[in-house]
Formats: C-alpha cells, structure tokens, sequence
C-alpha cells in the first residue's frame, strides 16, 4: 500500500484562513495508481488552499463554524475512527486520516485499490494503518526535544529528506524518523552485503534486547446520571535490539492474564513480517464478546538498528484505574469545593508519583483558603489559581481519600490570571497525574523466556512495564462539561 500525500496543518484561530500548512508532500505516482484503482469514483487531491479549508471545516475549526451542519455535526455521525471525507468541489475525498495533537493536524491520504464506491470498510484497507503509522512517526519526531518555534521550523525543514528515505514514493518503510537522523552518515558503500532501504547500518557488540510497554490512561468523570463516564487504554511496546548481523530475526509475544483486556485496533511497525489474521481483526468499533482475541500477541520481525515503536494498541479496561468526584458550590467570591478519590481494588497501590492538579480559571487570584484533607499534602500557586494535592506514592487501607475546602478569590487581573474558554463559571475539573511502574491496566507483559532471537550469540533480554496518565479529567457534577463519545485514542 501506498499514500497519496501527507499534511501538516497548524489552526490558527482568528486569522483569514484559521490556519497554515506547515509541510505537504504529495506522490504523483501514487496518484496515477489511485486515477486508475478508484475509476469513476475518483477524486484528486487539491491543491494546499482548498485541502486547508476542507479540512477545517470538517474537524469544525473555522471561525464561522457556529451553525450547525448535518454532516458533520448530525448524532448520527459521531467519529470513532480519525478517518473523514473532505467536501470538495462538490465530491468527497475519501479517506483522510486526520487527528489533532499539541496543537497541530497531522493528515494523510492513502492509496485504496478499488473503486470507492461503495465505500469498503475501514477494516480491509491497510493503507489506514499505514497512513497512521507515518503520521504518529512524524508526532514522535517533531515532539522529540522541541522547545521553540525555531526547533520546530528546524525538523519541518529536515522532513523532505526524511520522507525520501522514510516512505520513497509513497510506500511506508520506516515510520521512526529519529533512525535516519542518527545514521544518515552511517551507512558505508563498503558493505560486503546489501542492506535493507529502512536500515543504515548494522550493530557491533554485546548483544542484549530491551522491551518497553507504556500503557496511557485516558478517563473523562462526570458523576452524572444522565452522562456515561469514559476511559480508554492506549499502549505502545518499545523495542531496542543490539544484534549482530543485516538481517537477524527475533519474535516478542505479548500476553494477558487471565482476566486480562483483550488489545484493540493494533498498528504494527512496517518491519514486522507475519501477523496472525485475528490481531488484524480485533477492533474497538465492534461490541466486545467473549470470543475477542486474547492472545498470545506474536510479532516476528527484523529489526531496525534504532529504538523503534513495534506496535501500538488500545484497550477497553472494565473500569478506570481511579475514580472521582468533583463538586463546586459557589458564593459570591468563594468557592466551596469537593473532591472524592477511590483506587479500584484491582489497581496496584504503588506509584511512582500521584497527583491531583486543581485549576481556577477566569477568577482573580486564591487570597484565603481553608481546607481539610483526609490524605497527603496541598500546595497552593496563589497567582496561578492553582491547588496541587499530592497524594504520594500510595493510598491508604481503604484506598478512598477526601478534600473539601473554601477557597476566596481576590480581583481579576488583567493578563496574568488564567484564562480557558471552556471552564466558565461551574464548568471546572480536577486532573490526576500519576504513573506505575512495573505494571500495565491491561495486564500485558512481555515474557522475557518467550523472545525467540535468531542472531548469533545469546543476548540479554529485558522487560519494563508502565502505566501514565494521560488526559485523565474529573468534571464538576454540579455544572455542565464536555462531552466525550466513543473512542478516546485521538
């Protein structure tokens, strides 16, 4: 499979356009393919400015996007799957893979090899998991070490030549970046055997194999009646192989307890040679039933030379590791304010670091505060609006914790005090943050006695397991707050 053009659009909020394109990168090849696959269904890719405006408008981010539009905003077209069709001169093109991160739209539009119409599921085109495979590559690396501006326009201007080695022509090789910024310089004419285009050169040394799973957490809270509570799982296995030799050949398999969560929506590193057709199939869009896969998980694949993402993968745990509750009642000037915490039975009762961030927004600064607090320690950031309660590395016995309090605010500033446009008057949340080591929601581990490594000498294999959180909300159930449905992974 194949792509037929790549994006990187930044909003801007308040200008003409409502946004840029940061980088572009279109396959004319590709786009012959595509003409001839798709037949009467086809639809070219526009130039820069109407794709910008397309795109806008369909993730709803034009300054004039107040009215309500059937198509996009209609219940019955809720998005679960980041995959959208941008209106176009009066067609639509189909499929766009698109999300939202830190402030920028990554996109991509793959090669289908059929006609489009009628649509074929999402399931059955792999370019969709290429597609995003690149774009989460192409998050990592711009992520990576970025302070500024500066450093941002730096690594957009390296992409052309990261892309040309990357995905030349369109076809996915290598989605880790960092690997041909490394080693660009690596590679030797002097090789006594042909390398693979994705690998820049070959490891001398000790041999030992790293493995990482990071599971993120991500929950919204409401403790409404007429609101459903939502969380998902997103995890990310790791891997780094120091082995001798071009081509040595090593197979991981994840595995679940017994009363573990089956893994969803599985994206697999290009350099992973076989897949057994049930991890393919194992989607969060269909119900869950007691025949879902729950492995083994087994990736045979030849490595590459750096740290690379062998896979990721969602989750729908039963519960959420801790839930809460967050009320507010306000008094003129003051805030009486609630907070409940309870880790699940379940969960591992050791963290690395736990916290609750509790912001104020749109008020004058914190002047008085008074409080009790049944568990830990509470910081205050006056000028900042801020209570951070610092729940340490355990609960107690009872594994439920309490924080009520009053808290008074001084006159609104001008400039200095915080400022969020959804978190206006009631509507207020508290953020947790917290990470444990040595442990996963879903269960997933990685069995250091399975990895099977075919390359000489016998390497050291090691294992990590983590859990963070990751945009984990609790709202105030007293006033109104966003809504979330469905899928939570972008």
């Amino acid at each position: 499979m194949a792509l037929r053009g790549v994006w990187l659009v930044r909003p801007e909020p308040g200008t003409a356009l409502c946004g840029s394109v940061r980088f572009s990168r279109r396959y004319p090849t590709v786009e012959k393919r595509a003409k001839i696959f798709n037949g009467v269904s086809y639809v070219p890719v526009p130039e820069d400015g109407p794709f910008l405006k397309a795109l806008l408008f369909e993730l709803r981010l034009l300054d004039d996007d107040k009215d309500f539009v059937k198509r996009c905003d209609s219940c019955s077209r809720i998005n679960k799957t980041s995959v959208y069709a941008l209106a176009i001169g009066g067609e639509e093109l189909w499929p766009v893979v698109a999300f939202l991160k830190n402030g920028m739209i990554y996109a991509s539009v793959p090669l289908v090899e059929q006609t489009l119409s009628p649509r074929p599921p999402l399931v059955s085109l792999s370019g969709i998991s290429q597609g995003l495979q690149l774009l989460f590559g192409i998050q990592d690396f711009l992520s990576l070490g970025q302070k500024s501006d500066s450093e941002l326009n730096t690594k957009l201007s390296q992409l052309p030549d990261l892309l040309l080695q990357a995905c030349p022509f369109g076809t996915l090789l290598d989605a880790n970046l960092q690997n041909f910024l490394d080693n660009i310089n690596v590679a030797s004419v002097t090789q006594p055997q042909k390398l693979p285009a994705w690998k820049a050169g070959t490891y001398k040394g000790k041999p030992q194999v790293s493995i990482s799973i990071t599971e993120k957490v991500k929950s919204m809270q409401y403790d409404k009646q007429d609101v459903a509570d939502t969380w998902q799982v997103v995890g990310a296995v790791t891997c780094k192989c120091d082995l001798e030799g071009i081509m040595p050949n090593v197979t991981i398999s994840l595995s679940l307890p017994t009363n573990g969560s089956p893994l969803q929506d599985i994206l697999v590193h290009p350099c992973v040679t076989s897949l057994d057709s049930a991890i393919l199939t194992s989607n969060s869009i269909d119900v869950m039933d007691d025949s879902a896969f729950s492995g083994p998980y087994k990736f045979p694949f030849s490595p590459p030379l750096e740290s690379f993402n062998l896979c990721y993968y969602t989750s729908q745990v039963p519960v959420p590791p801790i839930l809460g509750f967050y009320q507010i009642k306000e008094e003129d000037i003051q805030l009486k304010i609630a907070v409940n915490l309870k880790l699940h039975e379940s969960v591992k009762n050791n963290f690395e670091f736990c916290e609750a961030h509790i912001p104020f927004y749109n008020r004058g600064p914190i002047t008085h505060l008074e409080y009790k607090v049944s568990f830990g320690q509470l910081e205050i950031f006056r000028e900042k609006g801020l209570l951070i309660w610092i729940i340490g590395q355990k609960f107690p016995k009872s594994m439920e914790i309490n924080l009520s309090g009053t808290v008074t605010f001084g006159a609104k500033g001008h400039d200095k005090q915080p400022f969020d446009q959804i978190c206006i008057g009631g509507t207020a949340y508290v953020k947790l943050h917290f990470r444990i080591l040595d442990y996963t929601l879903t269960g997933c581990y990685a069995d250091q006695h399975s990895v099977q490594v075919f390359a000489s000498g016998k390497p050291k294999i090691s294992t990590h397991r983590k859990l963070i959180s990751s945009d984990y909300y609790i709202w105030n159930s007293k006033a109104p707050a966003p809504i979330t449905y469905g899928s939570l992974l972008l």
